[in-house]
């Protein structure tokens, strides 16, 4: 029998062959990250007035989530609770403003340290720690565009051609304040019909018709991103992500733990990743999950300081529960706050340290003709139950919702008999994941800053309270109940 003789160079050209074949396997992935859009609020979601064409048809070519959470309703630290992978009382960075801090790794260090060409365009909000992980950054200037995504095409074709690479591309639509742009008067104001916490009131369908406008713009720009893709001739490779950061910028949900506020849209489109696609996957998924995934399709090892789980199995099969529950929480975002939420498939739990304080809204939406129109049905005694929510003070320490039976979480069964264990249930549950990651309910936290009936800012000095959580959590890797 001839023998084979394998000589180093021989061997050193397999290891080569092997480590290049590894590494044509590693996915590309554009995270695209909406300001201020609600989950319900395009075309694939339900909505009938909408218009999103290429949300809706990349919902039926890849994988729309209908149960998916954000951490907590409030632009940067729901940015820096998605990037770290962590909670926001685990970050240091748990109120509105305040910037991640150097010592908490996020996910796109790890993919650029892995061979990654790595890159942001549009609104940034996370302080200068994350910058590290970015090889390249447009987040500042007239190129941005009116909207956030003036970069995002630039960005991709500007890419070195040898890598694979992460994009996070962060839009501005759709924050306040509306247009006038290249969108404006999309949608018809007649043809609106207001949530029931909000006012049937000409005023109001406007705020939501340009609303609307912002979200067509933000659909448009995904869909150049796609072509542009495609163009490339990388689209079936890249794994492009569609989520928001928090809920629309109207009354009763933007900053609230109802899932007005705190649920958003998340759609995965993977030509050559996702085996059944045009499924909708029901199972619970928290937005500190998108790290861990991320990760898992790169073949990266997460850090242990990552406190979500991987999802990759849905892209398999779409119905794998994954969560039982799923956390959120509300901190200072214009107003002093301190609630925490646990969420499972059928009921919602609300716990608030701070049943002094009403649940107006942040400062822009209280500032928007939707909240005075709210004003002036209150003014007249004509305001709704629902209407009359945001204004309530006190407020319940203790709120439970049976949602499958509530979409808006409008009646709080708390108190009623048949949820009783429920309630036992959902507080047991609240107390250990906020024992095991290391939440604290500090005694002086950051006051109000806005006028909560005007929106306009306060006479007051500007200081902050004490943050929740604090050093001993920002060092846990406890990832609670799962």
């Amino acid at each position: 029998m001839k023998r084979i003789y394998i000589t180093p160079l021989l061997l050193a050209f397999f290891f080569v062959l092997l480590s290049s074949q590894a590494k044509a396997k590693q996915p590309n992935f554009v995270f695209i990250i909406a300001d201020d859009i609600g989950w319900d609020d395009l075309g694939c979601y339900g909505h009938p007035l909408v218009k999103s064409p290429n949300l809706d048809r990349m919902a039926e070519e890849g994988i729309q989530f209908s149960n998916f959470y954000l951490t907590t309703s409030s632009c940067s630290p729901s940015r820096t609770s998605i990037i770290s992978g962590r909670y926001p009382h685990n970050t240091g960075a748990a109120e509105l403003h305040t910037p991640l801090p150097e010592e908490i790794l996020t996910f796109p260090e790890l993919l650029k340290k892995a061979g990654y060409f790595t890159a942001q365009a549009g609104k940034w909000h996370m302080g200068d720690a994350p910058r590290r992980g970015f090889d390249v950054i447009h987040d500042s200037g007239p190129s941005m565009g009116d909207g956030g995504e003036g970069m995002w095409l630039e960005t991709l074709r500007q890419r070195p051609k040898d890598k694979p690479f992460f994009m996070w591309f962060a839009a501005l639509d759709a924050h306040r304040p509306w247009g006038p742009n290249e969108f404006s008067g999309t949608h018809d104001p007649a043809a609106v019909h207001p949530p029931v916490y909000l006012a049937d009131a000409m005023p109001t369908k406007i705020d939501l018709a340009r609303y609307y406008d912002e979200i067509t713009r933000f659909d448009h720009y995904i869909g150049e991103v796609e072509r542009e893709l495609e163009r490339q001739g990388v689209l079936d490779e890249t794994v492009i992500i569609v989520m928001s950061d928090n809920g629309r910028p109207f009354p009763r949900s933007k900053t609230r733990m109802y899932d007005s506020g705190i649920k958003s849209p998340l759609i995965i489109k993977w030509n050559k990743g996702i085996e059944q696609p045009g499924e909708v996957s029901t199972g619970l998924v928290s937005s500190i999950d998108i790290a861990p995934t991320l990760l898992d399709l790169a073949s990266v090892e997460p850090a242990e300081s990552f406190q979500g789980k991987s999802f990759k199995g849905i892209f398999a099969d779409p119905t794998i529960a994954f969560r039982t529950y799923v956390f959120a929480e509300h901190n200072w975002h214009d107003h002093e706050a301190y609630e925490r939420m646990v969420r499972t498939k059928d009921y919602l739990y609300i716990l608030n340290l701070r049943p002094n304080q009403s649940q107006n809204g942040p400062a822009d939406s209280n500032k928007s003709d939707s909240y005075d129109d709210l004003k002036k049905l209150r003014a007249e005694g004509l305001l709704s139950a629902a209407q009359a929510d945001i204004f309530i003070v006190p407020r319940p320490f203790e709120e439970l919702y049976w949602v499958e039976n509530d979409y808006d979480q409008l009646l709080n069964v708390g108190s009623v008999a048949e949820h009783a264990k429920k309630l036992e249930e959902m507080r047991r549950v609240m107390d250990q994941w906020r024992k095991e990651t290391e939440d604290s309910s500090p005694l002086v936290l950051t006051g109000n800053w806005y006028d909560k009936e005007t929106g306009n800012p306060l006479d007051v000095e500007r200081t902050r309270g004490t943050m929740p959580g604090g050093p001993k959590a920002m060092k846990t890797t406890e990832k609670g109940p799962f």
